[in-house]
């Protein structure tokens, strides 16, 4: 998924300063690795960040346009609204996902998607199975998480109008399995000095728009144990009056369930830089392209552009 991007001029070099924040090859696990050497949280986490934010660093960005992540994607939100820079969020990528990876490691659980059902009866369902709904998608999709054999039992015996697909991942992410995760994350923020978001920054914890840089740092710590509510972000996109949304490398999910959710909101997903006409075009229909450096003093008091968003997986 990154081997196309590394071809555009000065992508290599931005990718290798990334590389050595992660303590990871991402040049190599991003171009010639199998699924298999990329599996590990440990790795997927710094190279989906890394892969989002080269991307994104060729694309001329609606100065005010609304940004938004899912899970580790908040970590590229957060650079492409000016909170930290590009290379200190896929380091902090990494360092989140080693510290999930040994989160994992200490007790059998795992995650389960739930597709179809009412949102507020399959969330009783899961609690009352000890189970988390750990990402609230919208679009009819929760993801359980917790301990295998409620899981198996969750799919054995589905919610009402609902099905239980399992997902191959290592645990339960977004619930107190991340307990030790959330305490390495809050000690690598601890020395950073964040600057305020120069576009609307939202949360996964509520989908609110967050004020400070200070503040957003404190939900991302968080967000390692609470629930991703992306359902609020999009319903907070929406609220933004924004008409379409770009999904960052790699792309395609997010898309799909805001096409789900936002049926008036225009999509593209950018996979590759053969999409990069389409991106322009796509910005020049739904926001002006004014760049994503810093905002004037307008800007930070709330006057922005909201027609286009950015979301990163």
């Amino acid at each position: 998924m990154l081997a196309p991007w590394l071809e555009l001029p000065g992508l290599t070099d931005l990718a290798g300063r990334m590389s050595e924040a992660a303590g990871l090859d991402l040049t190599a696990l991003g171009s010639t690795a199998t699924a298999e050497q990329i599996k590990d949280t440990a790795v997927t986490q710094p190279l989906v960040v890394a892969t989002a934010l080269l991307a994104a660093s060729v694309i001329d960005l609606p100065a005010g346009a609304p940004a938004a992540g899912h899970s580790v994607g908040e970590l590229a939100a957060a650079a492409l609204s000016g909170v930290i820079d590009p290379v200190t969020a896929v380091r902090l990528a990494g360092r989140r996902g080693r510290a999930m990876a040994a989160c994992c490691a200490l007790t059998p659980t795992s995650m389960s998607a739930v597709l179809g059902g009412q949102t507020d009866q399959v969330l009783q369902v899961l609690d009352a199975r000890g189970l988390v709904g750990a990402n609230v998608n919208g679009g009819g999709q929760i993801v359980a998480a917790g301990p295998l054999e409620a899981l198996a039992a969750l799919a054995a015996d589905p919610p009402a109008g609902s099905r239980v697909i399992p997902l191959p991942v290592a645990g339960a992410f977004h619930t107190e399995y991340m307990a030790g995760a959330e305490q390495d994350l809050a000690d690598a923020v601890a020395g950073l000095q964040p600057s305020d978001p120069v576009r609307p920054l939202l949360t996964n914890a509520d989908g609110s728009v967050v004020p400070t840089g200070a503040a957003y740092l404190r939900l991302l710590v968080s967000q390692l144990t609470r629930p991703v509510r992306w359902d609020r972000c999009m319903a907070t996109l929406s609220d933004l009056g924004v008409t379409g949304v770009l999904e960052f490398p790699p792309a395609g999910t997010l898309t799909g369930l805001v096409k789900r959710e936002l049926k008036t909101v225009a999509t593209l997903a950018v996979r590759t830089p053969a999409d990069l006409d389409a991106v322009a075009d796509f910005i020049a229909e739904h926001g002006a392209t004014t760049g994503a450096g810093p905002a004037p003093d307008a800007d930070r008091a709330g006057a922005t552009d909201p027609s286009t968003a950015e979301v990163t997986r």
